[in-house]
């Protein structure tokens, strides 16, 4: 009974030894902790690069310790981590019974922050979570080491995500290019030239610069491999800059066809002057804001789904508002073009200061929920921001929408019968007034339509639509009178052409240029792009 009680305490002994041992070992060695606490800068950046390319995770404590200036050292003899209330051995892991009174603090400078950053991304390369490695694949990009290249190798093997491999092959990249290894060295540059990154295209530069009389890369031709590998670059981000211009011209382009469609209605069809339009925009989108905070309010859950929910909601407001207009003001002007522009610019000023009055004249915050927020990077310098997306595609359903109710149903047939023959129409028993009611509410609706889209790309305030209406007046005239293919044409083309300008010329010159343009188009061209097709009767 005793040999038996003797063995088994030699063998839980042996255990624990075992354990103190891989415990000691799994630990960051003593040399490195006091490198890291009492050592000069460039022994902290040693240090810290050290547990950077063996990624221990055992090492966080230290790291996080020295990242919130908890690190310590007493007398330059030991290292010991202090949060303000307890002291532990950083080497051991140990408490102390009684904390030192005299701790003297670890100084850094910028070089060891930035060596403490990329250790502590080297730990979360191999996180579990997808969004910390994607972090740390950035981090690690923007200042990569050839020390923590059997870390990328390793996490290479391992990473199933596509998006956090690719940046993990081109840090890998950055990190060769200056292997002794001539064939690495050149295989590093090809795979930084088809990235497109403006950032490889730095570290390429960095192989043709000259250290004296002669270039910090000897090889000439992993030199000619890194100025052809720039040019790729060049023309990779030459075609970004071009899409990201034509991006911007169509997303510009749907938000005129947006303001316009409205008042290709109202004026286009109807021969309205209504500079209470970008008013009725207006109304829109402090709907969209009225419902925002209702919903964040009174159903939380749903605030995910508010922009759809506010979509009808801003139509029929502003369509009331527009039937309102209609039957209160503009019914008795018809025939009277200057009363009627006069009349509407007295209601747009009467809707500005209602809203002050009810919303104050601050700006309001609209907010984008998750899925209209951030984009999808097409290219290195190419992102396409989801809210834009949204809205082209809203305007393609809204342009599809009015096409179908003009041509498909019967309220489409009477505006287009009171458009071309008003009396003839009310002889063969279309009730003309009521119809004009509902094509300026439907015109109106749309205005709101466009302003519940505007709310999620700018800031709503009670002058929200004027930036709107001079540029839907263009972009109705220029289309033509009427015509809502033009209005399309119109819209996208503006919108791209403004933006080329852009580039060239500035917002201001850009948008004076426009101007001309279109002055000129019209002198040429009256009836605009598309001509009104079919017979009307002389009054």
């Amino acid at each position: 009974m005793t040999l038996t009680r003797t063995l088994i305490c030699k063998a839980g002994l042996a255990l624990c030894l075992l354990a103190g041992s891989l415990l000691a070992q799994a630990r960051p060695s003593p040399e490195l902790v006091m490198q890291i606490a009492t050592g000069d800068n460039d022994a902290k950046i040693a240090a810290l690069n050290a547990i950077a390319a063996s990624a221990d995770s055992e090492a966080r404590p230290l790291l996080e310790a020295l990242r919130d200036d908890n690190l310590k050292s007493l007398a330059g003899k030991q290292a010991i981590i202090y949060d303000g209330e307890t002291a532990t051995d950083a080497i051991t892991g140990a408490k102390l019974a009684k904390v030192p009174e005299e701790l003297d603090d670890v100084v850094t400078n910028n070089r060891v922050t930035s060596a403490l950053e990329a250790a502590l991304a080297a730990l979360d390369i191999t996180s579990t979570d997808r969004d910390t490695r994607l972090q740390a694949v950035k981090h690690l990009q923007d200042s990569p080491d050839p020390a923590i290249l059997p870390l990328l190798d390793k996490a290479l093997t391992t990473e199933k995500d596509s998006e956090i491999a690719t940046l993990l092959r081109y840090t890998q990249a950055s990190a060769q290019l200056h292997h002794p290894d001539k064939a690495v060295r050149m295989a590093a540059i090809k795979t930084l030239g088809d990235s497109g990154d403006p950032e490889a295209r730095q570290l390429l530069g960095g192989l043709l610069e000259k250290d004296g009389a002669s270039y910090k890369e000897a090889d000439g031709d992993v030199r000619l491999a890194a100025q052809h590998a720039i040019i790729a670059i060049n023309h990779h981000l030459k075609l970004g800059e071009i899409l990201g211009g034509l991006f911007t011209g169509v997303s510009l382009g749907s938000i005129l066809l947006l303001a316009a469609l409205g008042l290709a209605i109202t004026y286009g069809l109807m021969g309205v002057i209504n500079m209470a339009h970008g008013e009725l925009i207006m109304i829109g989108a402090y709907t969209t804001f009225v419902v925002q905070n209702l919903i964040r309010t009174h159903a939380p859950s749903l605030f995910a789904y508010y922009p759809l929910i506010a979509i009808p909601i801003a139509f029929l407001v502003s369509a009331a508002f527009g039937a309102l207009i209609e039957r209160l003001v503009i019914r008795h002007l018809y025939g009277r073009p200057l009363e009627t522009l006069l009349a509407t610019w007295g209601i747009s000023l009467v809707l500005i200061q209602l809203v002050r009055n009810i919303f104050g004249a601050q700006n309001v915050m609209v907010e984008n929920p998750a899925w209209l927020s951030g984009g999808i990077q097409v290219m290195s310098n190419l992102i396409l921001p989801w809210n834009r997306l949204a809205i082209i595609a809203f305007s393609i359903l809204v342009v599809a929408g009015v096409a179908l109710i003009l041509t498909r149903t019967r309220l489409g047939l009477f505006v287009r019968a009171v458009t071309q023959n008003r009396q003839m129409a009310s002889c063969v028993g279309v009730a003309t007034p009521r119809v004009d009611t509902l094509a300026f509410a439907l015109g109106s609706g749309i205005a709101g339509l466009a302003g519940c889209a505007l709310s999620q790309v700018g800031n709503v305030a009670p002058d929200f639509g004027q930036g709107y209406i001079v540029d839907s007046f263009m972009v109705v005239v220029l289309g033509g009178v009427g015509q809502l293919a033009g209005t399309v044409y119109a819209a996208l083309g503006l919108g791209v052409l403004n933006k080329l300008l852009e580039g060239y010329a500035g917002a201001v010159l850009a948008k004076i240029a426009v101007l001309v343009i279109i002055i000129v188009f019209i002198q040429k061209r009256p009836q605009g792009l598309f001509a009104v097709k079919g017979r009307f009767v002389e009054d």
